[in-house]
């Protein structure tokens, strides 16, 4: 028999999830960074998250709503321009809502030249905390980290909804959040 989950508001939802990702960035750059290469010496910003046959990070509503948070922030034009590039993200990759996405790939729409990933520090999701330019594989955070955090991220989106919502690709989330 489930016990009774006692609900939260998204705001306090909003709250936990920031330090379980503050908690997670720290466990990341103490533990496992020191192998990486920094993304402030790298020769090629933003490759990574770029790359369409790379980017599949999928997302919670609630992560989707902190990214939304932040995007609220930017100047009116400039949150405008982010959420074209959320719609043509997702036309251009096919992301759309009800298909199985976990076999597809795209850029992320929250990457900018010369400022970086949008969210970074603020709301940046599970996978995109954890990777990082590894040159051996072994020196990589294990997988079970990633799974741990993203197990405690969807208990938390029950908490705050009362249920359990699909993870979508960030792209699709943020539309959805947003409202577009």
């Amino acid at each position: 028999m489930v016990g009774t989950m006692k609900r939260i508001s998204e705001k306090k939802g909003l709250a936990i999830l920031r330090e379980l990702k503050d908690t997670l960035a720290a466990e990341v750059h103490e533990g496992y960074e020191h192998r990486a290469k920094s993304c402030d010496v790298c020769e090629t910003p933003g490759a990574c998250c770029l790359d369409e046959h790379f980017v599949n990070v999928h997302i919670s509503p609630l992560e989707g709503e902190a990214i939304i948070g932040v995007l609220e922030g930017l100047p009116e034009d400039r949150k405008v321009k982010v959420l074209r590039r959320v719609d043509a993200v997702i036309e251009k990759y096919g992301l759309e809502d009800g298909e199985d996405t976990f076999d597809k790939t795209y850029a992320c729409p929250l990457f900018e030249k010369g400022t970086g990933c949008l969210v970074h520090g603020k709301a940046k999701p599970v996978p995109c905390i954890v990777h990082a330019c590894y040159e051996r594989k072994e020196d990589l955070p294990p997988a079970s980290l990633t799974a741990e955090r993203e197990i405690e991220v969807d208990e938390l989106n029950r908490r705050v909804y009362g249920r359990r919502d699909a993870w979508l690709p960030l792209p699709v989330m943020l539309k959805r959040r947003a409202k577009i």
